[in-house]
C-alpha cells in the first residue's frame, strides 16, 4: 500500500487539519501517518486556542515517522512557528523526502494574518525549494508575492513568479470573489481546471482536504495533473454531499464514498 504523511496541527472538531488529511488519504486509498504542529481548540465556529508543539518533541515525530515507514508523499499544512518550519525543513532534507506538497496556512477566512512576517520569510527560503507543489488561496498568494491579485491573469502571472523564483509547481486556488471555483496550475506549462462553485456553507477545511488529496495521488504514482485533477474531483463531491454539522461553517463529508458495512446482515 501507498503511504502518505501529514505534516500539521491537530483540529478538535475533525474538519480540518490532520484529522481532514487523515481522512482523505484513506478516502483517496493510501495509508495515512501525521506528525502534529500544533494541538487547537476549536470547532466551526473558531478557534479558541492553539498550543504549538516543540522543537524537539517535533524533530522527535518527524524521525520516529521517516525511520521506520518511510512515506510516497508529504503534506504540510499550517505552521506557525519560524523555528517549527525550520525542523521540518531540516527533517525532510535530512530524510530525502519526496513528493511535497506545501499548503501555505497564512491567512484565516476572516483575513486575519495566522503567522508572522519572520515565519513567511522561512517558509519561503526553507519549504518552498523543497516543495513538489504549493496550494496557496487568493489571499496567500497575495502574501507570497506582495501584490494584489485582482483577475484570473493575475493568478496566472503570481504562479508564474513563484515558480521562477522557488522552483516549484504552484496550483493558485480560485474563489475569494476571482474565478468562480476555477484553479490554475503551473509546472513549467499553465493548466486551469475549471471547477463549479457548490452552494454550501459548509466548507471548513476545503484547503486540506485539496492539498491531502494531491499528496494521495502523488503517493500512488499519479503525474502532478492528474493528481490536481482527481483531487479536485474528490473535493467537488465531499462538497456536494452536503453533510451539515455544528453551528458555524461545518465540515466536508470526507467519506462520501465509503459507508461501511452493516455486520448484522
Amino acid at each position: 500500500m501507498n503511504i502518505a504523511l501529514t505534516i500539521a496541527g491537530s483540529d478538535s472538531s475533525g474538519g480540518a487539519g490532520i484529522q481532514a488529511d487523515l481522512k482523505t488519504f484513506l478516502a483517496n486509498g493510501v495509508y495515512g501517518m501525521s506528525v502534529v504542529t500544533a494541538l487547537t481548540a476549536q470547532n466551526t465556529c473558531g478557534v479558541r486556542s492553539v498550543l504549538n508543539a516543540t522543537e524537539n518533541f517535533l524533530r522527535d515525530q518527524l524521525d520516529a515517522v521517516f525511520e521506520d515507514i518511510f512515506p510516497d508523499a508529504v503534506k504540510i499544512g499550517m505552521v506557525s512557528s519560524a523555528r517549527l518550519i525550520e525542523v521540518i525543513a531540516d527533517g525532510l532534507t535530512r530524510h530525502g523526502a519526496a513528493n511535497i506538497v506545501v499548503d501555505p496556512v497564512m491567512v484565516a477566512t476572516s483575513g486575519a494574518r495566522l503567522i508572522d512576517e519572520d515565519a513567511v520569510k522561512i517558509l519561503r527560503t526553507r519549504l518552498f525549494p523543497l516543495a513538489t507543489i504549493i496550494t496557496p488561496n487568493i489571499p496567500e498568494l497575495e502574501v507570497i508575492i506582495g501584490k494584489k491579485i485582482s483577475s484570473p491573469a493575475d493568478m496566472e502571472l503570481a504562479a508564474k513568479k513563484i515558480f521562477d523564483d522557488f522552483g516549484c509547481a504552484v496550483l493558485a486556488k480560485g474563489g475569494h470573489g476571482l474565478s468562480d471555483a476555477d484553479d490554475f496550475l503551473f509546472d513549467g506549462a499553465g493548466t486551469w481546471f475549471r471547477g463549479k462553485r457548490i452552494d454550501t456553507p459548509n466548507t471548513h477545511g476545503t484547503g486540506c482536504t485539496l492539498s491531502s488529496a494531491i499528496a494521495a495521488n502523488l503517493a500512488k504514482g499519479h503525474t502532478l495533473k492528474n493528481s490536481v485533477g482527481r483531487a479536485k474531483s474528490y473535493l467537488t463531491c465531499a462538497l456536494m454531499s452536503g453533510l451539515n454539522l455544528g453551528r458555524g461553517s461545518g465540515p466536508l463529508d470526507h467519506g462520501f464514498n465509503l459507508r461501511g458495512c452493516d455486520f448484522n446482515d
